[in-house]
């Protein structure tokens, strides 16, 4: 049976650089760095003072101030998102057959404002005074299944947690549920809400965060100072359609989904495998899961955190896969203006790779200044730039080793 295609119809997004995927886009496109002081928590007496927050959104006007008060911030910041995309691909839900359309929405840590919070308050006045909603809080699959209910999707409602890498598995896995026939419509992504004391502490103990206070050496991606990632908190949402379904119904098509891999180095709880190769193999796999040549690939949507081993190690595996063409593709990381989301991050640069094929523009590397011979790649250093774009990758690796890629197609 020939595998059924799927297509990109809605997109929706919060994130350090914007609270819609216009506003996001258009500051991406102008290389507008959204990292700032913290101004969630005080941060007398702790080493990192910078991260990339969502600004100047009203949750409590987009959800209703009696229903965002059960929700843990990540699912509301998934919820803002997937209403945008939901919106976005003007899907008449009174039509659609509600057992074939379904929700995959990751979270990388899930509810940890609210576990912080639920602990304080246990150990001032008792555990059994914490409030009734703290489990439905914190758990992970809680975006995803707000979404089933919010949108009364009855199909398939999963939660990837894979690190780093879930927001991208999220996109893949609901790919291929709707290629291989369990659904016409999926609406999936990730969202994450990790600027709490609790989770800006034990990655500060890991040495994985940038303590400097200077935001444009924060978070620079492959530049040879480069020192530690810069948390970053949002969501991103995509709503994926077999294209036939989406052509039905006269859809507006970003991009189409080729191909996805997934894998793991089962290495290293938190180090990349050595010279990329996990990294290298699983996007070979997504290259070939689309029927992908390497030599046709245009751009890809690096991982790039800006921590000294995953840029080398993700560098050498687009050596391994591309060869000789790796010194002619562009691959820029546009975590260098939002940070890291985490379970968010891939599938908002999910958003961004759409985005740049839709437009034919290659979103910058931006803060770049010092180069690293371990980074030797054109990462579109400061400006991005216009460019004819037919294929692109977006690549996420997360701690646990789990590692995944999408392959996006220009839409003509």
């Amino acid at each position: 049976m020939d595998k059924r295609r799927v297509v990109i119809t809605g997109m929706g997004t919060v994130n350090p650089v914007g609270n819609s995927v216009s506003e996001s886009w258009a500051a991406v496109k102008a290389g507008t760095c959204g990292i700032g002081p913290i101004t969630r928590y005080d941060t007398s007496g702790m080493k990192v003072k910078l991260a990339g927050e969502v600004k100047n959104l009203d949750l409590d006007a987009l959800l209703g101030k009696r229903e965002a008060k059960k929700m843990d911030r990540f699912t509301q910041l998934s919820l803002a998102a997937a209403d945008e995309a939901v919106r976005d691909a003007g899907l008449d839900r009174e039509t659609e057959h509600p057992d074939r359309c379904g929700v995959i929405f990751s979270s990388g840590i899930g509810g940890f404002e609210t576990v912080g919070q639920a602990h304080k308050r246990g150990e001032e006045r008792g555990y059994d005074t914490v409030s009734p909603f703290v489990i439905p809080m914190i758990i992970s699959n809680m975006a995803a299944g707000h979404m089933a209910i919010r949108y009364g999707f009855r199909g398939m409602c999963s939660c990837v947690v894979t690190a780093c890498a879930g927001g991208t598995n999220a996109v893949g896995d609901a790919f291929r549920h709707i290629r291989d026939g369990y659904a016409e419509v999926m609406l999936c992504g990730g969202g994450e809400a990790a600027i709490t004391p609790l989770a800006m502490g034990g990655f500060t103990a890991m040495k994985a965060l940038y303590e400097g206070t200077d935001p444009r050496r924060a978070s620079i991606p492959f530049d040879a100072e480069r020192s530690g990632f810069v948390m970053g908190e949002g969501a991103g949402a995509l709503l994926l359609e077999e294209l036939d379904h989406a052509l039905a119904r006269g859809a507006r098509i970003y991009a189409e989904v080729a191909g996805y891999g997934a894998n793991c180095d089962a290495h290293h709880i938190t180090a990349p495998a050595p010279g990329g190769a996990g990294g290298a193999a699983c996007i070979a796999l997504a290259l070939a899961d689309g029927d992908i040549m390497p030599e046709a690939v245009d751009y890809i949507n690096a991982h790039g955190t800006s921590t000294p081993l995953n840029d080398a190690s993700e560098t050498a595996a687009i050596h391994t896969v591309f060869g000789n063409r790796a010194a002619e593709l562009m691959v820029s990381s546009t975590k260098s203006m939002t940070g890291h989301l985490l379970g968010a991050a891939g599938a908002v640069e999910a958003i961004f790779t759409a985005l740049a094929l839709k437009e034919g523009f290659v979103p910058a590397t931006i803060g770049y200044q010092v180069p690293d011979p371990a980074c030797d790649l054109d990462i579109v250093p400061n400006t991005g730039r216009n460019a004819n774009l037919r294929i692109a990758l977006s690549n996420s690796l997360g701690f646990g080793g789990h590692n995944a890629a999408l392959v996006l197609k220009k839409w003509n």
